[in-house]
Formats: C-alpha cells, sequence, structure tokens
C-alpha cells in the first residue's frame, strides 16, 4: 500500500506516519505563521487560524484573533472547549470575568455566551480546541448557523483559493 501524505507549507511539519502503511496520517506540527494570508475572517475585527481539523471525532483547534471592538456573535457549544489565551484579553458579555494572557478558560456544554475584546484591547489571541460544532444563536435562543468542520474546509478552501495560498493549503491541517 502506497502512503499518501498530506501537503505541506512552510507553517507545518511531520515526518512519516510509522503505520503509514495502514492509513495512519502523520503528526501535524503548525508553527507560527509569517503569511497574513493563513488568517480566515468570519466577523468584522474576527479571524481564525486553523491548527487541525480531527475528522473523527468533529473537533478542531484553531488561533481565534480578535482586535479591538470585535465581537463573536452569541452562540453556544454542544461540546466542551477548552481555550487558553495567548495575548491581550477577552470577556464573554453573559459573564463578569475576563480571560487576559495565560488564562485557561473551560467552557461546559450548552453555555450561552457573546465573546467580545474591548476597545482598550489592541489584539486578543487565543487557541481553542472546540470538541463538536458551534451554534451561533439569535436572541430568541434559535440555531441560525451551524459551524462545524466541514463548513470550517469549505471556508477556509475558499479563501485560501482567493488569497492566493491556494483552495489545498486546508489539506495540512485535516487528520
Amino acid at each position: 500500500m502506497e502512503v499518501t501524505l498530506p501537503s505541506k507549507s512552510d507553517i507545518t511539519d511531520f515526518d512519516p506516519p510509522v503505520y503509514g502503511h495502514l492509513g495512519m496520517r502523520p503528526e501535524l506540527v503548525t508553527r507560527p505563521p509569517e503569511d497574513e494570508r493563513v488568517w480566515i475572517e468570519i466577523e468584522p475585527n474576527v479571524w481564525f487560524r486553523p491548527l487541525f481539523f480531527d475528522m473523527n471525532t468533529g473537533s478542531h483547534g484553531e488561533v481565534l484573533r480578535v482586535r479591538r471592538g470585535g465581537v463573536l456573535s452569541r452562540h453556544r457549544h454542544p461540546s466542551p472547549v477548552h481555550g487558553y489565551v495567548l495575548k491581550g484579553r477577552w470577556r464573554y458579555l453573559e459573564h463578569t470575568w475576563v480571560a487576559s494572557e495565560g488564562s485557561y478558560v473551560f467552557e461546559p456544554p450548552g453555555e450561552v455566551h457573546t465573546l467580545t475584546v474591548d476597545d482598550d484591547c489592541e489584539e486578543m489571541q487565543t487557541m481553542f480546541v472546540i470538541c463538536g460544532p458551534v451554534l451561533y444563536i439569535d436572541d430568541e435562543d434559535k440555531v441560525v448557523h451551524v459551524e462545524d468542520n466541514i463548513g470550517l474546509i469549505e471556508l477556509a478552501r475558499e479563501r485560501y483559493a482567493a488569497n492566493g495560498l491556494g483552495a489545498d493549503f486546508v489539506d495540512q491541517f485535516i487528520r
């Protein structure tokens, strides 16, 4: 059996998989990007950078970047979410706490929240591991958009094709 490896780029690296002959894909090391085009805008002042898409569990890893005054629309998760703040600070409109650089946040399933970065914070970056879809909801708690790995990969393909990285650029993050 021939081993088919995913594409590499300047921001990812891997060694051939030990069990490649069984169809296993290699480990993934995602390096800090020097190319601004890897960031995908999802709302005004809000971007994400894919780290991985686990197609077996539906989870994915990303770095969320929000610049001053940015808001990630009201949403909830049916599965847990883990976050670690790399830069800046953010909060949920529905809570009193603030997550600042070095903070770890565990979000239990089902909680509704609206992530915001205040105007006095130039930029926030948080690494999130999202263990399932994100359900964007309206003021009546009705789901208006479901964001999952399939939709995120399609969005990344579209954006990377448009910005010159190429639609297949996202393939390196898929496991």
